[in-house]
């Protein structure tokens, strides 16, 4: 799947059952307007075509990896292995521990080959999105505005509940 002509983010999961989860940042993405690509790759059962996916997108200018992988979560450090760009871990629940373990294995990456980590889950999807488009942005002076004014619709909406609030509990 790639979502407009030239991906500058490649979003993998190690399976069908991350769709869902992974599907966060993929909304993000397409929020800022950042091409992107997404395939279903495992480190484990699919290695070559990993090791293919990398190369052929590093050639075609994917300049950030996202990777969503359960259990040992070894899809982001398999990446990082073949890339110097960025790699941006969301470890996912998919075992009897809550993500943990996928978190665990994520962040004990070796000296040397840095993974970035986010949150379990769908926040951790957002996130990594985000960072993503922040480092994009570092190039791009169109999508930091874009980014300056999402943080500005965040204080917004928060600052708008918080005066609701106040009616609420001055009427009551």
């Amino acid at each position: 799947m790639t979502d407009q002509a030239s991906p500058r983010v490649a979003v993998l999961m190690g399976s069908a059952s991350d769709k869902p989860v992974m599907g966060a940042a993929f909304d993000v993405l397409r929020e800022f307007g950042v091409p992107f690509t997404g395939r279903i790759l495992s480190a484990h059962r699919t290695p070559d075509q990993v090791r293919d996916f990398i190369e052929s997108s590093t050639a075609d200018g994917v300049a950030v990896f996202i990777c969503g992988a359960g259990m040992a979560a070894h899809l982001a450090g398999v990446v990082a292995a073949h890339t110097t760009r960025p790699v941006l871990a969301v470890p996912l629940s998919a075992g009897n521990l809550g993500g943990l373990d996928a978190l665990l294995a994520s962040v004990q990456m070796p000296g040397g080959i840095p993974v970035g980590v986010y949150a379990v889950g769908k926040a951790g999807a957002k996130n990594a999105a985000l960072a993503a488009v922040q480092i994009l942005a570092l190039s791009d002076e169109g999508l930091a505005e874009r980014l300056k004014g999402h943080r500005r619709a965040q204080v917004d909406k928060v600052l708008a509940a918080d005066e609701e609030l106040g009616s609420e509990l001055d009427a009551g």
